[in-house]
């Protein structure tokens, strides 16, 4: 069963929309990847939001949290504990690394680490250029002054110039 789009037909008739077809095609094939560590995205309100990851064994020295261009990337890195025999490993002990595609104007405010759970905080600034505003409708309340003239009096023979 083919679960791939082909986006090929709207590639040739819009402009300027590239990087939206490549997250939605990058985004359906890297869906077959891991799922580990799990996470929950909550909306705050209109313009807030949190990225909560469950990266329970990890230090706040093994995860670096990186914003880049339009992608976060949250990767913790596990040393190997050479240290101790053991008899049964049952907790996972491995590195990850997550990929999260971030729209237009999002930035990261700020990230902790309580109990195992990492929180990322993220805020929606839209520039005040790009804000909607309101345009005044002009001249429904105010008539225009009238421009006052008088006529002069107009010669009816021109004068000749002396050649």
């Amino acid at each position: 069963m083919r679960t791939a789009f082909d986006f090929a037909p709207f590639r040739r008739s819009t402009i300027g929309f590239d990087r939206l077809f490549d997250l939605l095609e990058n985004s359906a094939a890297g869906q077959g990847g891991e799922n580990y560590p799990p996470f929950d995205l909550i909306s705050l309100d209109d313009n807030r939001y949190r990225i909560s990851l469950a990266v329970a064994g990890f230090r706040r020295d093994e995860i670096e949290i990186t914003a880049q261009q339009n992608q976060l990337i949250v990767a913790g890195r596990k040393a190997d504990d050479e240290r101790s025999d053991y008899i049964h490993r049952g907790i996972a002990n491995r590195s990850f690394e997550r990929r999260f595609g971030l729209a237009d104007h999002i930035k990261v405010t700020g990230a902790d680490l309580s109990d195992g759970m990492l929180s990322i905080e993220l805020v929606r600034e839209i520039p005040e250029a790009m804000k909607p505003r309101k345009i005044e409708i002009g001249g429904g309340a105010e008539t225009p002054e009238a421009i006052e003239s008088r006529a002069e009096p107009v010669d009816s023979k021109p004068e000749m110039a002396d050649a």
